[in-house]
């Protein structure tokens, strides 16, 4: 009943954005006389506010075409290289530029796409060879397809760094800081020359008892049942995930806006006033950071409610109880990964704290391999967007990177000489099937 609500509203919406956007056209068409009074600039500003955020939203694209490398404009290709039911593996191609550092930029599955990235890949892309994981919408995956939770989740990353090969590194926004972590012990337990080179985590809830903010109160405040029962739908059978669990995109979208509405309100207000004030170019900007904000997807319900509960209920990774596939993930496996937490000032939703407790549970990894940094004055959306994350944040990600870049880890000949067991080896360093 819940999804199908929502879909009625929303098809209510739509027709309604459709009439404001006409409204708000002809407000401003030179024949018609109103449009040269203050009332009928104020009429059509008012309009097309409302028709911009009621619209209905689909999946956004990339859509980089060419960057700036060196002074020279590079064209960019997106390719698809690895793909499984609930995520796939892009890669940007620069042309003419063969090789690189690898870099796997982790996107949080936290109802929004990938693309809500757009500005962290496109700042990484003129020093290093990126790649992005694409997680899928769930209420698009069919129930033949099985189910993902976040034992899956981890799969998929390991699987993802064997389809790129050694030397990777790999760089954790927000929500997938746990599941990369957990990675790069299980990796560097087995020796696996895949295992990344340095995770960098940005934002992440490593440890959410620091500080916690109003996501940790809420996800803490209620036993679990109370999320199976409240914000868990089943997908309606005209999608082609139909009759899957979910959480919902449309009510994590309505829980990130209630949770700073008073910010949201005054962005509005101010892409109205730049409208009324003929003021394109300032209002454009604001439209395009709310056509990436409120383009959503559904998260499966096993992956949500497994992350509520060892993540922000139990604490599972900074107690050292975390399990994948009933194997304990030992945080002071991670021996010559380097490690490099990042935090924003202004973090409402990360709280200063929890992700620089990566550092503190990996304790076999030497200090020289750990690197923390506290951006000043950053909000968690700052981190990885915009003017401070290109100018502060990510030169001290390339430089850490660079500075790992000579060390590397052990081959998989190196490994075997060690002693260890070669076809063990092989077996864990093996590409999973990607169709």
């Amino acid at each position: 009943m819940l999804y199908d609500a929502y879909e009625f509203q929303r098809s209510l919406l739509a027709g309604a954005s459709a009439f404001a956007n006409m409204g708000s056209e002809w407000m401003q068409n030179p024949v018609n006389p109103l449009s040269y009074t203050q009332t009928g600039t104020v009429v059509a500003s008012g309009l097309d506010v409302f028709a911009h955020a009621s619209a209905p939203r689909g999946k956004p694209v990339f859509d980089f075409g060419t960057i700036t490398v060196e002074g020279r404009s590079v064209a960019v290709s997106e390719e698809l290289v690895a793909s499984k039911p609930f995520g796939q593996l892009r890669h940007f191609r620069r042309e003419g530029i063969d090789n690189g550092r690898k870099l796997l930029i982790v996107s949080p599955m936290s109802g929004h796409y990938a693309t809500l990235l757009r500005g962290t890949v496109e700042r990484m892309l003129p020093g290093n060879d990126v790649y992005i994981t694409d997680w899928a919408d769930a209420k698009l995956v069919p129930l033949d397809d099985g189910s993902f939770d976040l034992d899956d989740y981890i799969d998929y990353l390991i699987g993802f760094l064997e389809h790129i090969g050694p030397g990777t590194h790999m760089l954790a926004v927000c929500q997938p800081a746990v599941p990369c972590y957990a990675a790069a012990a299980l990796m560097s337990e087995d020796r696996h020359p895949c295992r990344p080179r340095t995770l960098t985590m940005m934002g992440g809830p490593i440890d959410t008892r620091e500080a916690p903010t109003q996501v940790n109160t809420v996800a803490t405040q209620r036993p679990h049942a109370w999320f199976e029962q409240n914000v868990i739908a089943t997908v309606p059978f005209y999608y082609p995930g139909g009759g899957r669990r979910v959480y919902p995109g449309f009510l994590q979208l309505a829980g990130f806006m209630a949770m700073n509405l008073g910010n949201h309100l005054a962005s509005h207000w101010g892409m109205f006033k730049h409208l009324v004030e003929g003021d394109e170019e300032s209002a454009d900007a604001t439209k395009r950071f709310y056509e990436e904000y409120r383009s959503v997807c559904d998260m499966t319900a096993e992956f949500y409610l497994q992350t509520i509960d060892q993540v922000f209920q139990k604490h599972a990774l900074p107690k050292g109880e975390f399990m994948h596939r009933d194997r304990l993930v030992d945080p002071a496996a991670i021996t010559d990964v380097g490690l490099l937490a990042i935090e924003g000032e202004r973090d409402d939703i990360s709280g200063i704290g929890q992700t620089k407790a990566a550092l503190t549970i990996a304790t076999a990894l030497p200090d020289e391999h750990k690197k923390y940094f506290m951006a000043a004055g950053v909000g968690h959306y700052g981190i990885f967007n915009g003017r401070r994350w290109r100018e502060m944040i990510a030169p001290v990600c390339e430089e850490w990177m660079a500075a790992h870049d000579d060390k590397g880890v052990p081959d998989r000949a190196a490994v075997v000489d060690a002693g260890a067991d070669a076809d063990a080896i092989a077996r864990e360093a093996a590409p999973v099937s990607f169709a």
